[in-house]
């Protein structure tokens, strides 16, 4: 067996990030910027009005108060043709133009307008050239790089690569996840169910997964124990960028992944990880293929999938690969010692009279049981061999509701 720090760097080392695509303003929210993204215009491109009220020379108005001629007027999106001059004032809105001339602006509740004049009244206090002004550039300039290569674009992202006029964006194309549940005890939901069978959900639980880090989730449907069926489904996966098999990579008799696909070329890096759930983990190649076999337990599947699955999908959008964020916090009750595999708990969160996150985990830690893992907040996690923890100890967890974790 394997470390989970050894195995996510094989998995991570032996991906490398897919080619671009062009994208569409509007649907580039998410998506992983494949290069860096340069301003085509200098924003604002003009000093422009920062509020309401009254462009001026702040030379006029250094006494207070100061009536000045009314010598213009500027809507948002449009500008005074004449320059203001000693004595001058021109009316002006929120994001229009600074007029020549003029090098500030009174706010509007600071006046009081006349018939073809404004006075300046003495609450102004004390005036600077600049003054409610934004000035050309001060957000950016033509040319400068607002957003590097490697970023996934968030909502922001977006306005400002608008805001830099660049409606097309090139980005790294969405990884193909192909995912093959394996089993003759498991039917998909709403199929016809057996005696002897349950509902799989594995399949559903991981292609949400993997629309969550970005990816395409190809649904295979499931493979029954049998090593011919097993290699003509996993033949489906052609044209993926990663094939996801679920379940069979034990060590009984009805575990045939690993067997059946390597008559059909699969190579295998490595097989089984020092960890609780999800000893049964394998990662290699099928061809051009790279394939994570995951346990069947949908716990183990899941938690699996946070932390090897959700890595290789970032590796393949050009993003590090980096496993989830580690938190502290404190033991809601006394914990034995661990033995050589690394566990992750199932846990409540709440916080003590001083406020610090405490973590109780579940007294049940089946990896079956789906209801537990859904009612968690975190995983605690248990290096090997980490000693006895009494309650209130400090440990630390990996949140399940932060946007990293994405379970």
């Amino acid at each position: 067996m394997i470390s989970v720090e050894d195995a996510l760097a094989q998995i991570c080392g032996s991906l490398t990030p897919l080619g671009a695509e062009q994208v569409s303003l509007s649907d580039a929210h998410g998506r992983v910027l494949a290069e860096d993204l340069a301003a085509r215009r200098t924003q604002p491109p003009f000093a422009v009005s920062a509020m309401d009220g009254y462009a001026v020379r702040a030379v006029d108005i250094a006494g207070l108060p100061k009536r000045l001629k009314l010598v213009g007027y500027i809507p948002a999106g449009g500008s005074h043709d004449g320059v203001v001059g000693i004595g001058e004032a021109v009316r002006i809105f929120t994001g229009a133009r600074l007029p020549d001339g003029a090098d500030a602006v009174v706010i509007q509740e600071d006046t009081e307008a006349g018939d073809g004049t404004v006075l300046v009244k003495d609450t102004v206090g004390p005036f600077e050239p600049g003054r409610h002004v934004r000035q050309a550039g001060i957000d950016f300039v033509e040319g400068q790089i607002g957003l590097k290569g490697g970023r996934r674009l968030t909502a922001r992202d977006v306005g400002l690569a608008a805001a830099m006029n660049r409606p097309w964006l090139l980005v790294h194309r969405r990884p193909r996840v192909a995912i093959l549940p394996t089993g003759d005890e498991v039917a998909l939901p709403g199929d016809p169910i057996g005696p002897n069978q349950i509902v799989s959900s594995n399949g559903s639980a991981l292609g949400a997964l993997v629309v969550a880090c970005g990816g395409v989730p190809i649904q295979l449907g499931i493979a029954r124990d049998d090593s011919d069926t097993l290699k003509t489904m996993a033949q489906g996966a052609a044209g993926a960028d990663l094939l996801v098999t679920i379940g069979g990579a034990s060590v009984g008799e009805h575990d045939l992944v690993k067997k059946a696909l390597g008559e059909i070329g699969l190579s295998v890096d490595f097989w089984k990880i020092a960890m609780r759930p999800g000893k049964p983990l394998m990662f290699g190649r099928l061809g051009t293929t790279a394939v994570l076999g995951l346990p069947g337990n949908p716990v183990s599947a899941l938690v699996c999938g946070m932390l090897f699955l959700k890595p290789a999908i970032e590796r393949l959008q050009g993003l590090p690969g980096s496993g989830p964020a580690l938190e502290p916090a404190r033991a809601g009750a006394d914990l034995k010692a661990n033995d050589g595999r690394q566990d992750y708990m199932r846990a409540r969160l709440s916080r003590d009279a001083d406020g610090a996150l405490v973590a109780l985990p579940f007294t049940k830690q089946d990896s079956s049981m789906m209801s537990a893992l859904a009612g968690a907040d975190c995983l605690v996690v248990r290096p090997p061999l980490a000693p006895a923890v009494p309650a209130g100890g400090r440990l630390n967890i990996i949140r399940l509701s932060d946007s990293h974790a994405i379970l």
